[in-house]
């Protein structure tokens, strides 16, 4: 349980308790130095040689110090008071600190045994530093008690915040440096605690660290005068709290007494509302803004150049170690000046009286669970599909709006869950345009601000997420699963793109997470990619990008999965799997508006699990042993178009045998060697043939079918049609026929690749291209498709 906290007076650390944080807080700085630097003398035994420094002198300075001493107080409250807490390390290239605490904890070498908690050990914690086989600069899934890849800026605050959410008991330390805080996503990221309810969620306590230099430039909050910040958090919402100095002993009392106060404020403000409080605006939550030199502690100048309290202590202070005698011994100094004799014992231990300021077991920050979220992971209660499938009794002649059904099963995953309050959903403000507003029955959007009497669907327990910013909805997803929970993120397609690069930083965490034994699997972060790029009917070509699965797939085959589904029962198979899945990113794509239905329920299952499969159903290739043509497909617009173009080509040219290849998990394209799903050569020619043409109608850019499969024994006969960057607002068949995926170009297409059919067929040619003349005329003229189009059913 945690202890209470005393209001009477403020908190004073008298001289005895901050001398100890003092040796604590230079012991992790003589650590991060002794990382950057050495290779060997670690604890100075003896001067300091050029064998003893790295060749290459790799990491970064200007932010450890101020990072150490965070954490040092943040330990010391830990201890005091029985917290639950996590620390989120925002500043880039903070990972000297966070391995040097950790160290010190003793969390990593339990981690890593042959780090020892010795001079051995304290060697190997030095070299592997920034070393070829070693660890990165950065908090990476490597540093124990991360959940944070710190090689990418900006995200940090989102991340903790998706900590935070329903976890009552746990207080996530998020540090915020002042080169991320120009970010975009990050400056979004204040916004969050509009979403944070205090009656069930933990808390975040943001520490915006201004040392204000980043790497070559002052930042622009370290510029900013405090009246001007305290203007700006609290407008943000904010009560914000300074402590400001360079004078070690002066900072430690007030740090020491600036977090009592905001427990404090937080412990407040969570009784307020945990005992029936209640407002109809947010809590004022503390923050700390820490201003304090960069590079703290360390040289003052370098060959008469300013360093400390400067950008030129942001990497490596003193570069020139290993041939420069000079340089060398501005290190030597500069690490004697911990007093390492006064750190760490004979064997190079920490002394006993600071080990002693550490939290012990789980309370560590590097041995915190919620650090590891697959050790508190609960399997997710999932419905059965069957209870949600759509009644298909003939191919087609159903129709239906596949993410609407979706949201019925959503909506049931939340209430299934309900009591472990372990699954979010998440969007940018189109849970209702992208029909899954049957969520809405069971639950609300978050909100904690101001409601009115006439607001709709807002509610301080929702389990809704939604706010305009791609940034924040991926980056409290990845703080929620990172923590041990579940979630589902549904977004336009086009703009799914603005989180390109968080989704890349999520999949090289995953890949290195997956090779460390330690670290246990995190469900798997799904999206639902729709208001695609075939059915803009009010956006146009601004809305019109189906390019994001072409990054998916550039990253580790067995992190990613890639899936069209067709129709609604296939959406339900998918996403069913999908979220049951762990430590990978799956990638749905699906339309929202009503379309034709193809399969039934059991139809659909087989079909899935089989990934890529011969719809017999729609092939008309008989006994003959291998077709004249096949017409593949992958995406629910290009299935219907492609079964519009078959329909064509059997009443027009009747003896043409024809099979129909459906793909719904695109990545079994490749060979299995390429990825875990891949079809295996044989059964990739057996259904595709080694020699007959392929006309592939494909949802995306028409390179990635192509790049897939470039290994395959027919690919020279595969010819794809997809987006051809060709757009606008006008209706759904003209967009397929600006791009040429329509069904009279498919039919042109398929007659044109098989051999010798074109000169008998002219005549079908002709009136199919007719038929496109006649479609331009028409949709011009009416502003709708024509009617043998927009009626059309497979009749077969």
């Amino acid at each position: 349980m945690r202890k209470p906290y005393s209001r009477s007076a403020p908190f004073v650390l008298d001289d005895a308790a901050a001398e100890l944080v003092d040796r604590y807080w230079r012991a992790a700085n003589y650590l991060s130095v002794g990382q950057i630097y050495l290779l060997d003398n670690p604890l100075l035994r003896e001067p300091l040689k050029p064998e003893h420094i790295k060749p290459r002198l790799l990491g970064h300075w200007g932010t450890t110090p101020g990072l150490n001493f965070i954490y040092a107080h943040l330990n010391r409250v830990i201890r005091a008071h029985d917290l639950e807490m996590i620390y989120i390390c925002g500043p880039g290239h903070g990972g000297p600190g966070m391995v040097a605490n950790t160290y010190l904890e003793g969390s990593y070498s339990e981690i890593y045994p042959e780090v020892s908690e010795d001079v051995a050990g304290m060697r190997k914690l030095f070299r592997q530093f920034s070393f070829p086989g070693g660890i990165p600069s950065h908090a990476a899934p490597e540093t124990p008690g991360s959940i944070h890849e710190g090689g990418e800026l900006g995200y940090a605050l989102a991340h903790a915040f998706g900590a935070a959410f329903d976890d009552p008991d746990l207080i996530v330390a998020c540090v915020v440096g002042d080169g991320e805080a120009e970010t975009g996503p990050l400056a979004a990221s204040w916004h969050s605690n509009k979403f944070l309810n205090p009656a069930r969620d933990g808390v975040v306590l943001p520490i915006l660290h201004l040392n204000g230099y980043k790497i070559a430039n002052p930042t622009v909050l370290g510029r900013m005068s405090d009246e001007d910040l305290r203007s700006l958090f609290s407008g943000y919402g904010y009560d914000p709290l300074f402590v400001e100095g360079a004078e070690p002993f002066a900072m430690h009392r007030h740090m020491a007494a600036t977090l009592e106060q905001a427990l404090q404020d937080i412990h407040a403000i969570q009784q307020h509302w945990r005992n029936g409080g209640t407002d109809n605006t947010c809590p004022r939550w503390p923050m700390i803004v820490l201003r304090s030199p960069k590079g703290w502690t360390g040289p003052k100048e370098v060959d008469g150049k300013m360093v400390e309290n400067f950008w030129r202590s942001h990497q490596v202070p003193v570069a020139n170690c290993r041939e420069d005698g000079n340089h060398r011994k501005i290190l030597e100094d500069w690490m004697r000046s911990y007093a390492p004799e006064e750190l760490f014992d004979e064997n190079g231990r920490l002394k006993q009286e600071l080990r002693a300021l550490a939290p012990v077991g789980a309370r560590r920050m590097g041995a915190n669970p919620h650090a590891n979220g697959g050790l508190l992971r609960r399997e997710l209660k999932t419905p059965a599909i069957e209870d949600y499938a759509v009644a298909v009794e003939r191919p087609g002649a159903t129709t239906a709006q596949s993410t609407k059904i979706l949201g019925q099963y959503l909506r049931d995953i939340l209430l299934l869950n309900q009591s472990h309050a372990n699954f979010r959903v998440f969007g940018p403000d189109e849970t209702e345009s992208n029909r899954l507003g049957s969520v809405f029955e069971v639950t609300d959007r978050v909100w904690m601000e101001e409601i009115r009497p006439y607001d709709v669907q807002l509610g301080r327990n929702g389990r809704v997420m939604e706010v305009l910013s791609e940034h924040l909805c991926q980056g409290w997803l990845e703080g929620y699963l990172l923590t041990g929970r579940h979630g589902f993120f549904s977004c336009y397609e086009a703009f799914i793109h603005i989180v390109d690069s968080m989704f890349n930083q999520h999949a090289k965490w995953l890949k290195v997470s997956r090779e460390l034994a330690w670290r246990r699997p995190i469900s798997s972060l799904t999206y639902l990619l729709t208001s695609h790029v075939w059915r803009q009917d009010h956006n146009g070509f601004s809305h019109q990008d189906p390019g994001f699965v072409d990054l998916v797939a550039n990253k580790k085959a067995d992190i990613v999965r890639i899936y069209p589904p067709p129709d609604a029962n296939s959406l339900l198979w998918v996403a069913d799997h999908c979220l049951k899945t762990y430590d990978r990113i799956n990638v749905i794509v699906a339309g929202k508006q009503p379309e034709p239905q193809w399969l039934a329920m059991e139809e659909a299952v087989r079909h899935c699990e089989a990934g890529i499969a011969i719809w017999k159903w729609a092939s008309n290739e008989g006994n003959s042993g291998e077709p004249d043509v096949v017409m593949a497909c992958a995406g629910d617009v290009p299935t219907m178009e492609t079964l519009a173009a078959v329909d064509l080509l059997r009443r027009h040219i009747p003896e043409l045998q024809i099979r129909v290849v459906n793909v719904v998990d695109l990545l079994a394209l490749q060979s299995r060697e390429q990825h875990p799903h891949g079809l295996p050569d044989d059964v990739f020619d057996r259904m595709f043939t080694t020699a007959r043409p392929v006309i592939f109608a494909y949802h995306g850019y028409p390179y990635l079918i192509h790049r897939l499969t470039y290994k395959r024994t027919n690919h020279d006969n595969l010819h794809v049609r997809g987006f051809i960057e060709e757009g606008t607002t006008t209706t759904p068949f003209d967009m397929t026929v600006l791009n040429e995926l329509d069904r009279y170009h498919l039919a042109i297409e398929a007659i044109s690749r098989i051999p010798g059919l074109l000169e008998k067929a002219a005549h079908v040619v002709e009136a199919l291209r007719a038929k496109l003349d006649e479609h331009g005329r028409y949709v011009r003229e009416h502003g709708e498709d024509m009617p043998e189009v927009r009626d059309w059913k497979w009749e077969h």
